[in-house]
């Protein structure tokens, strides 16, 4: 229903942009980590390509999440157990492309040029089709052209797999405003520790974290952070709460054993934010409770902070 009443208001010019200066790479990172858990559920690998430094574009950041979102969600559906998805970024030429390749179900060439038309998944059986409106990817590309982009898909055919991209103009050199946006002070480094056992999660914060100066380890499991925790005493722990063997509240505890660790921020990740899971946070010694996927914007203010710590209660 709520994929109808968009294709009407986009079909009545009715859609209002809320457009602003973001970082695609950022929301890329944000995507992929929303799709993680469906695609391992799927016995799919999903694998994230980004560059290292940040991506500009002029956009509102809530429709270009719908976009990515329905790319992914297109893959994961005409996927089987065993194939690959690929969630890339690419910068070059004045654009910022965001691409989605898998090797599943593929589509017959003769059917490229109608998979973005609405409905057609109602009305023939295409290479990629289970069924259902085909709705999804006719939004994709009404709601990029809105923003003065474009739209591809590419497939050598049957059981190839399949591409689809999209294209937004790159803004050279922009920043976002003072008062709002994800970027973050700059002018505090810290030694970070970031303890996740979704190898891609920890290395996406990591990467994120590193981008804008901060000094980052990454440890998969509790008896590695402790190790690291020994040998490189961190500034702040953002900490997984789901881990395996010792869970981030057992860690927790260790880690406060620690004389090592000293006054060190700890922060818990979860998904999980209900006020029971941040009082067992907090009895376990941590000293605040964030949800996942992570607020960098919030991330950033804790990390700036001086010492490192909540600028409003976070508990």
């Amino acid at each position: 229903m709520d994929d109808l009443l968009d294709v009407t208001r986009i079909a009545r010019g009715k859609i209002e942009l809320r457009r602003e200066q973001v970082d695609l790479r950022e929301l890329v990172l944000r995507a992929s980590e929303d799709f993680r858990l469906l695609m391992e559920e799927r016995g799919i690998e999903l694998r994230t390509e980004v560059p290292g430094g940040r991506t500009w574009v002029e956009a509102d950041p809530t429709r270009i999440t719908q976009v990515i979102g329905n790319l992914l969600h297109n893959a994961a559906k005409f996927s089987s157990q065993g194939d690959q998805v690929t969630l890339a970024l690419v910068a070059s030429g004045g654009t910022a492309a965001v691409r989605v390749r898998d090797t599943g179900a593929g589509i017959e060439p003769k059917l490229l040029s109608e998979v973005f038309q609405p409905f057609v998944q109602g009305q023939r059986t295409l290479a990629r089709s289970e069924g259902g409106l085909g709705l999804g990817l006719a939004l994709v590309k009404e709601i990029v052209e809105l923003h003065g982009g474009t739209v591809e898909a590419e497939s050598a055919g049957s059981g190839q797999g399949a591409e689809f991209r999209f294209a937004l103009p790159l803004r050279d050199g922009a920043r976002p405003p003072a008062t709002g946006g994800t970027e973050p002070p700059r002018a505090v480094q810290r030694r970070v520790l970031v303890v996740d056992d979704n190898l891609d999660a920890a290395d996406s914060l990591s990467d994120l974290l590193q981008v804008v100066g901060h000094s980052v380890e990454v440890a998969h499991d509790g008896p590695d952070a402790l190790a690291k925790v020994r040998a490189n005493p961190p500034e702040v722990v953002l900490c997984d709460i789901g881990l395996p063997g010792m869970d981030g509240y057992e860690l927790a505890r260790a880690l406060r054993r620690e004389a090592a660790l000293g006054s060190a921020l700890l922060i818990a990740l979860s998904g999980y934010t209900q006020p029971e899971d941040r009082r067992r946070a907090r009895e376990a010694g941590f000293d605040g409770h964030m949800a996942k996927p992570v607020d960098l914007e919030q991330l950033f203010q804790v990390l700036a902070a001086e010492p490192p710590g909540f600028p409003v209660p976070a508990r």
